[in-house]
């Protein structure tokens, strides 16, 4: 008869059988059923090697200038086409895009404003008082013209905003300024970029 010390347990059946329980071995393997994925492995690999470090402060410099460069340029073609993503807030949605589809489509007499502006201060240096009469003219009849756009552009936004988004919650006076200040930009110099051609349905 075998004595057992007091305060010694038996391994052998303190000792689980690992061929019993293949749970516990995934666990302790990757605590997810599976083993942790390196870090170039769940980042996926890049083609080709890595490029060598800088040796040089010079260098250094060069490499930071090229990714902002190649940032700022992704940033810009990302604003230029549109995309929310690189957008800043006034222009993100679908609210505000709608804004721009609608000044897009038509022609916008703040688009001429450059034009007029000139011919004001060139009729400013003429030294005939009729001409500069006339340009005086042409400058007061001019803004009354664009007062008058701006307010069926402004009814305009409000009533198709209000059919495509009737549950939107920007207000309606921050859309209407946001498309009539669009519209006294030359429509080459617009920044989303025009998305739909000049008389397109909007």
């Amino acid at each position: 008869m075998k004595l057992r010390l007091p305060g010694r347990r038996d391994r052998t059946e303190a000792a689980p059988d690992p061929a019993a329980d293949p749970t516990s071995q995934l666990v302790r393997t990757g605590g997810k059923g599976r083993p942790t994925p390196k870090r170039h492995e769940a980042q996926g690999r890049r083609p080709g090697p890595p490029p060598p470090p800088p040796t040089t402060r010079k260098e250094a410099y060069r490499r930071q200038r090229e990714q902002q460069a190649a940032n700022r340029g992704a940033v810009r073609a990302g604003v230029a086409r549109g995309d929310d993503g690189y957008l800043p807030a006034r222009d993100r949605g679908p609210v505000r895009k709608l804004v721009r589809d609608i000044v897009d489509a038509r022609r916008n007499a703040g688009s001429f404003f450059l034009l007029v502006a000139a011919l004001v201060l060139a009729g400013a240096v003429v030294p005939s008082p009729q001409f500069q009469s006339y340009t005086v003219t042409l400058w007061l009849a001019f803004f009354l013209v664009i007062i008058v756009d701006s307010v069926l552009l402004g009814r305009r936004i409000k009533k198709t905003v209000l059919e495509r988004f009737p549950d939107q919650d920007h207000k309606m006076k921050g859309l209407v300024w946001y498309g009539v200040t669009r519209a006294t930009m030359v429509r080459r110099w617009r920044f989303p970029k025009p998305e739909v051609a000049l008389g397109a349905k909007v």
